[in-house]
């Protein structure tokens, strides 16, 4: 889960949730240029994180308090693979996406336990292009698109968007062209160059407010998060005038 420090407790953005972002972030997309299988992709970006199941899981730091997705332990490979095995219920190419986005994520370790799964994967993923008749080209633009997506909604839902009319980069996109995200003083957010279908959408993400800083037992806070008071943020996207 997304944790954010707030004045008055935690806003807490269940990782589920900001893949819903996301894929709604990859919905306003310019469609003509989109990647092939668009809508399998945007089911892809949607279920991407559906491995986390907050509810179930260990959610308290050493310090009482909500655990932010940046402080995890290595999720277990059976976990890894049983998530690419529950992906291929809604198809080869979903499947190929999420197999994309464990090597990505787990690529920098080291452990010959990951470099076997990795290799496993890279194995599985050329089988599926195959059956599927996909370029391995093809396959890489549309993870590019993906990760894009992701990204991007991280930003918003870590409060990572800059003061004072700033660019931050998002990542380059499925064309690997290079795309910036800025927020106005007035709000409104832009992307440059501008990707999407229309000139002007929004975005929203459902958060939970806990108001206790501190918690006495993991039993504690999951009591707490499913009683906890939910709104949405939300985000108006606006293209620019130049």
């Amino acid at each position: 889960m997304i944790v954010n420090l707030q004045s008055d407790g935690w806003e807490i953005i269940y990782h589920r949730a900001h893949a819903l972002l996301a894929a709604q972030i990859a919905g306003a997309w310019h469609l003509e240029d989109a990647v092939p299988g668009i809508i399998d992709t945007i089911a892809a970006i949607s279920h991407h994180d559906d491995l986390e199941k907050e509810w179930e899981e260990n959610l308290l730091t050493p310090a009482g308090a909500p655990m932010d997705f940046t402080l995890e332990q290595q999720t277990p490979i059976p976990k890894l693979r049983k998530h690419i095995e529950d992906s291929l219920y809604r198809g080869r190419w979903v499947a190929l996406l999420n197999s994309m986005h464990l090597c990505f994520i787990n690529s920098q370790n080291d452990s010959p336990e990951v470099k076997k799964f990795i290799k496993e994967q890279q194995d599985l993923q050329a089988q599926w292009r195959k059956e599927l008749g996909v370029k391995k080209e093809e396959a890489e633009s549309a993870y590019r698109f993906m990760q894009w997506c992701d990204r991007l909604s991280l930003i918003l839902c870590q409060n990572q968007l800059p003061e004072n009319e700033r660019s931050l980069e998002i990542d380059v996109g499925p064309n690997k062209k290079q795309y910036d995200v800025m927020q106005f003083n007035n709000g409104l957010v832009t992307v440059n160059p501008w990707p999407f279908n229309q000139d002007k959408f929004t975005v929203k993400v459902e958060v939970s407010h806990l108001s206790q800083i501190k918690f006495d037992s993991n039993a504690d806070l999951k009591k707490a998060l499913k009683t906890a008071p939910r709104n949405y943020r939300q985000w108006t996207f606006i293209k620019q005038n130049k």
